[in-house]
């Protein structure tokens, strides 16, 4: 039999009470100690089998809620952090902006964190936490259905809640990249409020792993003529590229130099 620490059986609870899956920077709000604190809690945790880490969280292990999002964030991360820094050079103090729920957007908004006097519209919950009462932010967490897979909201509510807003940046992200049909989802309503975000925005910026070139996924979001710019960690080829040049997408690459800092 398992015997948890009075810590641990309290981490454990509060993962029940955010549906079994969590960042680390809710789990120590929520607990209120310090991320390492919850860390090490979540490391003892992991080694019995309760709990899985995943980067920046973790979930409750043999429930219905071991969740998508956590294990996709997981997911080439080294390229992700990267092109968070590179979108972050687009952002300046006092900018208007929508955020989605994407992994890589949940980099973005860490690299955020150094700005200032921000607006952002979401309907990610993860990006709120981050962003909220940091720098005298101001954060607008959009209404709707909550889907937990995603962590965020969805639906006519979240759509028309987009349409009060101009953005001077919509920061995107999506689950493929076609040079027939432009940014491509897994998610219905994911798809669509990219769309009403793109709308509403001077200026759209879609933060892409190469990973997703090519890859195929249900439901058409916007096309590339409505992207300006394309920010990734390896340069598009072939049809791709001559896609992305015939819609006008500009396409700032996020490299890595030989200590893997970022490199200009």
């Amino acid at each position: 039999m398992i015997t948890h620490s009075h810590r641990e059986l309290e981490l454990l609870s509060v993962l029940r009470r955010l549906g079994g899956s969590a960042r680390n920077a809710d789990l120590a709000k929520s607990l209120e100690v310090s991320e390492e604190t919850v860390r090490r809690t979540v490391k003892g945790l992991s080694k019995n089998g309760t709990v899985s880490r995943v980067h920046g969280g973790a979930y409750l292990v043999g429930t219905q809620s071991d969740p998508s999002f956590f294990h996709r964030i997981s997911l080439h991360k080294n390229e992700k952090r990267r092109i968070a820094v590179r979108v972050a050079e687009h952002v300046q103090d006092g900018m208007c902006l929508f955020l989605d729920v994407g992994t890589t957007t949940a980099f973005i908004a860490e690299e955020l964190r150094a700005c200032a006097r921000l607006t952002v519209a979401t309907n990610s919950i993860g990006v709120a936490q981050v962003l909220v009462n940091h720098n005298g932010n101001k954060v607008h967490l959009l209404g709707g259905e909550m889907q937990q897979d995603e962590c965020g909201t969805f639906g006519s509510i979240t759509e028309e809640q987009v349409k009060g807003f101009v953005f001077d940046l919509a920061i995107l992200s999506a689950d493929g990249l076609s040079e027939n049909f432009g940014l491509l989802f897994l998610n219905a309503g994911e798809a669509k409020l990219a769309t009403v975000a793109a709308e509403c925005s001077e200026s759209v910026l879609v933060a892409l792993d190469h990973f997703k070139f090519g890859k195929r996924a249900p439901h058409r979001g916007l096309e590339a003529e409505l992207v300006d710019c394309l920010v990734t960690d390896v340069a598009p080829e072939g049809a791709l590229k001559r896609s992305l040049d015939d819609a006008g997408v500009t396409i700032d690459l996020a490299q890595a130099n030989d200590d893997g800092a970022k490199n200009d």
